[in-house]
């Protein structure tokens, strides 16, 4: 099991912050396609991947990472500072 979060217009996309989800994904990225094919919204959320980032365990990381050992994988889009 796996805690999900969603920030920002992925939020938005999804509908809600978070959730737990049972997956036998060994990469974000196959994470990814499993959340995708289980509703629209999930496949609006991550149309385009480059417009995302992903961090696992509240670490940066790649949609080609693998999920082994996490616990928590967040979704958010590009952040800029000022």
């Amino acid at each position: 099991m796996l805690d999900v979060m969603y920030f920002a217009w992925v939020r938005e996309r999804i509908g809600e912050p978070r959730e737990t989800v049972a997956t036998e994904a060994a990469t974000v990225a196959e994470l990814v396609e499993e959340l995708k094919a289980r509703e629209p919204r999930y496949e609006a959320a991550f149309a385009d991947l480059s417009a995302l980032r992903v961090a696992l365990d509240q670490e940066l990381s790649d949609f080609d990472a693998p999920l082994a050992g996490v616990r928590e994988v967040a979704f958010f889009p590009p952040m800029t500072g000022g």
